[in-house]
């Protein structure tokens, strides 16, 4: 009988290197990836800051109409026209003192 020395089984442990580093490389990316759950919150956070901001454009939009509705020819609002002309011109009246 002929007994042949043991060969260690490298395509064995090929194999489950390959298979570890792909599990590695997976898992990364489904954590860090560009798919991944830190992705994830991170959009989501933009969404809720960009959901703000919204809403406080809306809010300074409405009031930015009422203002253009007040000084528009079918409803004219003359205390915020005299206020806006104090602004804009600098107007006084005769009777008023201007501090500076």
């Amino acid at each position: 009988m002929n007994t042949s020395p043991m060969r260690p089984a490298i395509g064995g442990m090929f194999y489950y290197v390959l298979a570890f580093t792909l599990g590695g490389y997976f898992m990364f990316a489904a954590v860090q990836g560009d798919y991944g759950i830190f992705r994830r919150v991170q959009i989501s956070a933009e969404a809720q800051d960009l959901t703000t901001e919204r809403d406080k454009l809306t809010a300074e939009l409405a009031q930015i109409k009422n203002l253009t509705l007040r000084l528009s020819d079918s409803y004219l609002d003359m205390d915020l026209l005299d206020q806006q002309a104090r602004d804009v011109l600098g107007y006084v009246r005769a009777d008023e003192i201007v501090i500076r």
